[in-house]
């Protein structure tokens, strides 16, 4: 999807787009992805990535990066949050970058499929790890963005209903 052709003079320019998902492998267990990068702390985060340009739309690159980094497959998803900070393109342009949260089951995931740049050629490593979706599970993590973690801690509750047989 192109940004916006008529943005208002107090839109800043969207330069990165990505599509996340907070994935629940049952209604216990977020999945997620720990990064470990040299001379960096780990840090954990949900899997996905950006929107590429054949990507046909932001659930597209969702299900793709969901391939790619799980060797898996997701159902039901449903928006959930959205993050937007500030962010400087690989072609230098400033403006913002847009992150797409949608709340998901895990339907399948088979690690030995995965592919893409983040296992073809790694930074660092890439682990996925399932943590009890609880204050205390999310707590034990350093999850970013910060927005995302605390925006799971204070809605527990309102993430499961997200999935629940009621809005589905």
């Amino acid at each position: 999807m192109p940004p916006d052709p008529h943005p208002s003079p107090t839109t800043r320019p969207v330069v990165k787009r990505t599509a996340r998902a907070i994935i629940l492998d049952g209604a216990d267990r977020l999945v997620l992805i720990k990064r470990t990068k040299p001379g960096i702390a780990p840090y954990w985060l949900t899997p996905g990535g950006g929107v590429e340009a054949d990507d046909a739309n932001i659930l597209a690159a969702l299900h793709r990066e969901i391939d790619e980094e799980l060797g898996g497959k997701i159902t039901d998803p449903v928006p959930a949050f959205v993050d937007t900070t500030e962010h400087i393109a690989e072609d230098g342009s400033h403006g913002v970058k847009v992150q797409y949260f949608f709340v998901c089951r895990l339907g399948s995931m088979d690690l030995a499929r995965r592919h893409g740049p983040e296992i073809d050629e790694p930074c660092g490593e890439y682990e996925v790890v399932r943590v009890p979706f609880t204050r205390i599970g999310l707590a034990s993590v350093d999850i970013v963005p910060l927005t995302l973690r605390h925006y799971l801690d204070g809605n527990i509750e309102g993430v499961l209903g997200l999935l629940g047989s009621d809005l589905l």
